[in-house]
């Protein structure tokens, strides 16, 4: 089990957020490099995973994209289990984004269902930064790194999913901190790694 770790390392994680405020662009735009202008909600959950080299590691990063409607809150559970990072996304021009921040955060912790939810990883984003030369913004870059500070200092990007501006760097963090937090907690996730070899060895490649 320790060769194949090493070989390729399996990271989940789960980018969280209002509905609108960008988490299956910002996801388009880092796996694909492409943004779309047709906003379309994302129903339930849905996955995409992009290879990166972090260090000398090779590291798949499985990013879950989860449905920002209250409907879908109950699903959440099952989504979130075995989750190494957890990705907050907001709008800076919708002030409401950012208020519901803290419902996100504590919703996660509590049904991921960790042993030690204290130490675990977020990362917080503020989207759409490109729009309107930054004249619509409602919420200060200050009042948001006051937050990541109240909150453990949660490493904070502004991003725009359209431009691209970003998004790459932020992700980067999301795999950095992933893999700091797979370590301490692959005996945890022993279950998940199991079902991930098994898969592999059927389809016999890592592609």
């Amino acid at each position: 089990m320790d060769i194949s770790q090493r070989k390729r390392t399996l990271l989940k994680v789960i980018v969280l957020g209002d509905s609108g405020v960008g988490k299956t662009s910002l996801m388009n735009q880092y796996v694909y490099r492409k943004f779309s202008q047709q906003y379309k909600a994302t129903i339930g959950a849905d996955f995409v995973t992009r290879e990166i080299q972090v260090d000398d590691k090779l590291v798949t990063l499985q990013i879950w994209d989860t449905a920002g409607q209250e409907r879908f809150h109950s699903l959440g559970a099952a989504f979130y289990r075995g989750a190494d990072c957890c990705v907050l996304v907001y709008d800076v021009n919708i002030r409401k984004t950012f208020d519901t921040l803290n419902n996100w955060h504590d919703d996660f912790l509590k049904q991921a269902d960790m042993d030690d939810p204290e130490a675990f990883p977020f990362v917080l984003l503020g989207n759409k930064v490109d729009i309107d030369g930054g004249n619509s913004r409602r919420v200060t870059e200050k009042k948001a790194r006051e937050w990541c500070a109240s909150r453990g200092n949660i490493p904070y990007f502004e991003t725009s999913a359209k431009e691209g501006y970003n998004v790459e760097e932020a992700f980067l963090c999301v795999a950095k901190i992933a893999l700091e937090n797979e370590h301490e907690q692959d005996i945890y996730f022993r279950g998940i790694s199991e079902t991930v070899s098994e898969a592999e060895q059927r389809s016999g490649c890592a592609c």
